[in-house]
């Protein structure tokens, strides 16, 4: 069961990653070969497939994302690892790419800003990650003395 305190953390960015997925299903070849390049310059294994197929596994794996976070079913925890690792791969694209960032190599550039965004989901994924169950305090001992 999804505990109250994550439902408005897992709906922001569920609602967000699932409308970027979404938005991304019909992408044409030339904005799909800008996002794969960008990518590639991180992660050179995505430079392989085509920038059609590159373009429809991002935006099934961004639906499949946001999907997770807002299915209640899914443990906090496993979808905090999904957001995790999708915000992570993406501040390190801000980070290795010199033009995303000022020369303090942490503020965002102009161009860097619509990575450096992606901060506020790595923040969710931690707390959701190292949100701990609370132990349930023991019942008083009711044992009755005498008759």
């Amino acid at each position: 069961m999804m505990k109250l305190s994550h439902i408005p953390l897992r709906l922001a960015t569920g609602a967000f990653i699932l409308n970027a997925g979404y938005s991304k299903r019909n992408l044409d070849k030339d904005s799909a070969a800008q996002m794969q390049g960008m990518g590639a310059k991180v992660y050179p294994q995505l430079a392989w497939m085509e920038p059609e197929t590159f373009g429809k596994l991002l935006s099934y794996a961004e639906m499949t994302l946001g999907a997770t976070l807002l299915a209640p079913f899914v443990p906090s925890r496993l979808a905090g690892l999904g957001l995790g690792l999708f915000s992570g791969s993406l501040l390190t694209m801000y980070r290795r790419i010199p033009d995303m960032t000022l020369e303090d190599g942490i503020r965002p550039s102009q161009q860097g800003t619509a990575l450096a965004k992606d901060v506020w989901m790595f923040g969710i994924a931690l707390a959701l990650l190292l949100d701990r169950n609370r132990a349930k305090s023991p019942a008083p001992n009711r044992t009755s003395t005498g008759a």
